[in-house]
C-alpha cells in the first residue's frame, strides 16, 4: 500500500485525522474571552500589543474580538471586505500542460469541494484572518464509501494559539508547554493573511485599527457626558459655616436632584443659586469619531467613497476610484486564500482519495473567478467588424473575454432565427471549411445553401400545393393566388439568400486581397 504523505513529503497518519486535535487540549474549551477593551488607555494598549510580538497572542485577539462587536462601523467594514468573495465563483483547475489523468482529477475534486456543506462558511472563516493575522479551522475527517470527506470544518479562536519562540512565525496551539504543540498536519486550513508585512502577530490590520477605535472611543465618551448636562444651568449650593457633613451631603444630593428630577429639598439656612445654562458644541466630537471612522474605511477597504458620503468632495468619478482600489483588495484576498485552500484542503483531497503527486507543481489550483465581465456591446459591435476584414480573432479568447463558457457536447446554444407566423423558426448556417477535391468554395457554398432549400421552401410551398388541389379549375386557382400570397412570409427564404450572398461576397473580397498580396 502507498503511503499518504503530506504536502511536505511526511507520511500521514490517517487515524490521527479523525479526531479534532484541539479535543486533546481540554483546559482550551474552558476558556472565556478576557475583553481587554474594558478600561482600554493608551498605556495598556500599547502593552498588549508589546506581549503579542512577544509571543503571547492572547489579549490582543480578545481585543479585536471586543472591537468588532463594540464598534459598529469596523464590524460592517470589515463584513463587506470580508463577504466580497462569497459571491466570486471558484474552480479547481490542472496544472498547466495537463494530461488526461490531471483533468479528471481536478474535475473530481471539484466534486468533492461542492459535497462540502456550508463552504461558503469556510470561506468566510477564513477570511477571519485579514483583521487578525490568521485563523485556523479545524478539519475532522470521516470515510464515506471510499472516499474521505471532512465531517466537520470548525473555526477555532485565535486566542487558543500562540506563536514559536525562534521564529514567531510558526502558529502553534497552546498545550501548556513552552512552544506550543505544531498543528496536525492534514488536521487544519490556516491562512496566514499579510494584509502588511511582518511577524504573524503584526500582519494583521486590527492592529491598524485598534489606535482610531480607542481614540474614538474617547470621544464618544465625552460627547456622551457633554449631552448629558447640555442645555443645564450650572447649580451652585451655599452652606453657612459650621454646618455637619451630613447636612453637607444633604445639600449635594438636592442640588444634583434639581439638575435631573426639578425637584428637592435643602434644609433651612442653605440656598441653591442656578447660573448660567451649559454652553459648548457637539461639532469638535463629532469631528474626532468622524476622523476616526474615515481612517478605520481607509485601512480596510482602502478608501472612504464607498462606505460613507462626503458632501463636500464625493464625486462619481472619485466613487469609481475608490471602487477600483476596492476591487483591487478583492483580488488580492483571492489570491491569497486561493493558495491556502489548495495546501490544506485540495491538496488533502488529493492525497487521501487519489494519491499525491511527485511534483508539488502538478497539484490541481483552487482558484477564484475575479474577473471583471467586459462590455458585451462593445465587442458586439467591434468583433464582427474585425472579422469582416480578416483579422484573425481565436474563438476562446472571445470566450475567455466575454466569460462564456465552451458549450458542452449536445448542449443547446442561442442562435439567430427567422421564419414567418405559424412557421417554425429556422437557422440558416453558411460555413466555408475544408474543400474537397475538383471543388471550389461557390461549389460547397451551393451545396450548403441547398441543404437547406428543402427545409425553407416546403413551409411556402405547401399551401399552393393546397390550393391547387381545392381548385376544381384553372381560374379559380388564379383567382384565389393573390390573395394566398399576401398571407404567405417569405421572411426564411430572403433571410437564407441574403446569407449565402453575403457569404460569398465576404469569401470573393479576401480571395481577391490575397491574390493581389
Amino acid at each position: 500500500m502507498v503511503a499518504i504523505v503530506d504536502i511536505n513529503g511526511n507520511p500521514i497518519n490517517t487515524g490521527l485525522i479523525k479526531e479534532a486535535q484541539s479535543a486533546r487540549v481540554g483546559s482550551l474549551r474552558h476558556e472565556f474571552a478576557g475583553h481587554p477593551s474594558r478600561g482600554l488607555t493608551p498605556a495598556k494598549l500599547a502593552r498588549i500589543m508589546e506581549s503579542a510580538e512577544l509571543g503571547d497572542i492572547r489579549a490582543q485577539h480578545d481585543l479585536f474580538l471586543d472591537m468588532e462587536e463594540k464598534d459598529g462601523h469596523i464590524y460592517a467594514e470589515m463584513s463587506k471586505r470580508k463577504r466580497a468573495l462569497l459571491t466570486v465563483d471558484w474552480n479547481i483547475v490542472p496544472p498547466r500542460k495537463a494530461s488526461a489523468k490531471e483533468k479528471k482529477a481536478a474535475a473530481y475534486l471539484k466534486e468533492l469541494l461542492s459535497d462540502v456543506s456550508n463552504f461558503e462558511d469556510v470561506i468566510l472563516d477564513a477570511l477571519d484572518a485579514i483583521g487578525h493575522g490568521f485563523a485556523c479551522q479545524e478539519i475532522e475527517w470521516q470515510m464515506l464509501g471510499g472516499e474521505w470527506l471532512p465531517k466537520m470544518i470548525s473555526h477555532r479562536p485565535q486566542s487558543w494559539f500562540q506563536t514559536d519562540r525562534a521564529t514567531r512565525s510558526q502558529i502553534r496551539l497552546r498545550d501548556m508547554t513552552m512552544d506550543g504543540a505544531e498543528l496536525t498536519p492534514f488536521g487544519w486550513i490556516t491562512h496566514v493573511h499579510k494584509a502588511k508585512s511582518g511577524y504573524v502577530a503584526r500582519a494583521g490590520l486590527h492592529r491598524v485599527l485598534a489606535w482610531p477605535f480607542l481614540f474614538k472611543n474617547y470621544s464618544v465618551r465625552d460627547l456622551a457626558e457633554f449631552l448629558e448636562i447640555y442645555g443645564l444651568p450650572m447649580r451652585l449650593g451655599t452652606y453657612p459655616s459650621g454646618v455637619s457633613d451630613d447636612e453637607k451631603a444633604t445639600l449635594l444630593r438636592a442640588v444634583t436632584q434639581i439638575g435631573h428630577d426639578a425637584a428637592g429639598i435643602i434644609p433651612e439656612g442653605m440656598m441653591i443659586d442656578f447660573k448660567e445654562a451649559a454652553k459648548g458644541s457637539h461639532d469638535p466630537f463629532k469631528a474626532m469619531m468622524d476622523w476616526c471612522e474615515r481612517t478605520q474605511s481607509k485601512a480596510i477597504l482602502g478608501g472612504t467613497l464607498t462606505s460613507q458620503a462626503d458632501g463636500k468632495t464625493s464625486t462619481n468619478a472619485l466613487g469609481q476610484v475608490h471602487n477600483e482600489v476596492r476591487h483591487d483588495l478583492k483580488v488580492s484576498d483571492a489570491i491569497q486564500l486561493a493558495g491556502t485552500l489548495t495546501r490544506d484542503l485540495v491538496y488533502p483531497l488529493l492525497a487521501l482519495n487519489i494519491g499525491g503527486v511527485d511534483d508539488i507543481r502538478r497539484v490541481p489550483r483552487f482558484v477564484f473567478d475575479v474577473r471583471e465581465p467586459e462590455d458585451l456591446q462593445t465587442y458586439a459591435n467591434a468583433l464582427p467588424a474585425l472579422v469582416d476584414i480578416g483579422f484573425p480573432v481565436p474563438v476562446s479568447w472571445a470566450q475567455d473575454k466575454l466569460r462564456i463558457p465552451v458549450p458542452g457536447e449536445g448542449e443547446e446554444v442561442l442562435a439567430r432565427v427567422s421564419g414567418g407566423a405559424g412557421q417554425p423558426p429556422v437557422t440558416a448556417t453558411v460555413a466555408l471549411s475544408a474543400l474537397p477535391p475538383g471543388e471550389d468554395e461557390f461549389d460547397q457554398l451551393s451545396d450548403e445553401l441547398a441543404n437547406d432549400w428543402e427545409r425553407v421552401t416546403d413551409p411556402l410551398i405547401a399551401p399552393l400545393i393546397a390550393l391547387a388541389a381545392e381548385a376544381e379549375s384553372f381560374g379559380e386557382f388564379q383567382s384565389r393566388l393573390p390573395d394566398l400570397l399576401k398571407k404567405m412570409d417569405a421572411a426564411a427564404l430572403a433571410d437564407m439568400l441574403a446569407q449565402g450572398q453575403f457569404a460569398a461576397r465576404i469569401w470573393g473580397r479576401v480571395n481577391a486581397s490575397g491574390q493581389d498580396a
